[in-house]
């Protein structure tokens, strides 16, 4: 049998992004280190299925850390992921993220941008007139401030990061395997074997679980019950309209709608109520939520949007952890060689790059060495401290 020192399962934009670090890394060039994906398409990925967007503004350091890591990264990323000649294309457009705030949001509003900014994020307080002004297709008539990411904010390719990420792992000798694990053997509070569907038992040093959506499912096969990661479906929305948005970043609307262009049209959506929203793996398309939610907020903030057709659209999953819509990451409780990269809640793709970054420092040294993410460990819900993360959209 062929056994790997660490078996990543999930090869979306995290999962490949882990194995990037890790075998781009010296100390693990004797390392054996394979994906486990189940669909090599990646059609019904959430990380196929994202809208690729990155940002600092968040209310969690950490987050905000991740981010401006990222940014950076994706800046290099056509010569740091670069196979021979051939560059991967991000497509990265930093037309920043705009958040806006009534007067009842705005104190929460300054009080995460002055985090944001001491932590070296480039983000500006444009006022009502400020923002009429820059934007003059907004309707600012019930605002109070908005908060705009001036670089290292916006979005990019989802599927070119995930290609360039699986490809350069591949390229130092990470083997992927299109397969589904179906379960564990343990000794001694250990993984010893990963059960695949295809390729049998295979002998393991340390799992990673990166299944995304079904991160709870892989985990209880180990026989790990409590992963607070639920599959839940979001909804996103094309519209074509004859109107002209100049200089549109991505809007976060004080409903919760956002809003942003891609190609000659735009996309669109909000999160359902906490009342419509059920664990689903399935990605049945619903348009009750365009029309009777994100429509008309989007005709409120933006009049020229009052006509407007609904073109393609599709379905994702988010892996939301409910309990404090963070991530979770690093070794189980009792299961030490089993680590979580889990409950993004929708940030996967904008902080894979730093996630990579830390769980292969961990996995090497045993410890973080660059950005201490201890605070997102899944010991934090049996202590009761919680890191709660103000700003998901």
């Amino acid at each position: 049998m062929t056994g790997y020192d660490v078996l990543i399962v999930g090869g979306g934009v995290v999962g490949s992004s882990i194995a990037y670090f890790l075998s781009a890394n010296g100390d693990s060039r004797a390392l054996r280190i394979a994906v486990v994906e189940q669909d090599s398409t990646y059609a019904h990925s959430s990380t196929a299925l994202s809208v690729g967007g990155i940002r600092q503004q968040f209310s969690t350091r950490e987050n905000i850390a991740l981010s401006l890591f990222s940014a950076e990264f994706f800046r290099e990323a056509p010569r740091t992921l670069a196979v021979g000649s051939e560059e991967p294309d991000l497509g990265f457009q930093e037309a920043g993220y705009l958040f806006l705030a009534s007067s009842q949001g705005l104190p929460v509003l300054e009080r995460n941008l002055e985090k944001q900014r001491r932590l070296g994020a480039d983000v500006r307080l444009l006022l009502p007139g400020e923002l009429g002004a820059r934007f003059p297709w907004l309707n600012v008539s019930d605002l109070s401030a908005g908060s705009l990411g001036a670089s290292k904010e916006g979005w990019l390719d989802p599927h070119s990061l995930l290609q360039g990420f699986r490809k350069k792992a591949r390229s130092q000798e990470v083997v992927y395997l299109e397969d589904r694990v179906i379960g564990f053997s343990m000794a001694g509070g250990r993984v010893t074997e990963a059960n695949l569907a295809e390729a049998g038992r295979v002998p393991v040093g340390q799992v990673v679980n990166a299944a995304g959506p079904m991160a709870a499912g892989l985990a209880r096969l180990a026989g790990i019950t409590d992963l607070p990661v639920r599959p839940r479906k979001r909804f996103v929305y094309r519209i074509q309209t004859s109107a002209s948005l100049p200089g549109c970043p991505m809007v976060i609307d004080t409903s919760g709608v956002y809003l942003r262009p891609e190609g000659d049209g735009f996309l669109c959506g909000v999160a359902p109520p906490t009342t419509a929203d059920p664990d689903t793996l399935d990605l049945d398309m619903e348009y009750g939520l365009f029309h009777e939610t994100v429509w008309p907020a989007l005709a409120h903030r933006v009049p020229a949007l009052d006509s407007l057709r609904l073109g393609p659209s599709w379905a994702g999953h988010y892996a939301l952890n409910p309990l404090d819509r963070n991530a979770i990451l690093g070794p189980h409780s009792d299961i030490q060689n089993f680590l979580f990269a889990n409950g993004f809640s929708g940030h996967g793709l904008q902080q894979s790059p730093g996630i990579g970054r830390a769980l292969s420092e961990l996995i090497l040294h045993g410890e973080y060495r660059t950005l201490d993410l201890g605070r997102f460990s899944f010991h934090r819900f049996a202590e009761g401290a919680l890191v709660l993360e103000e700003n998901v959209v």
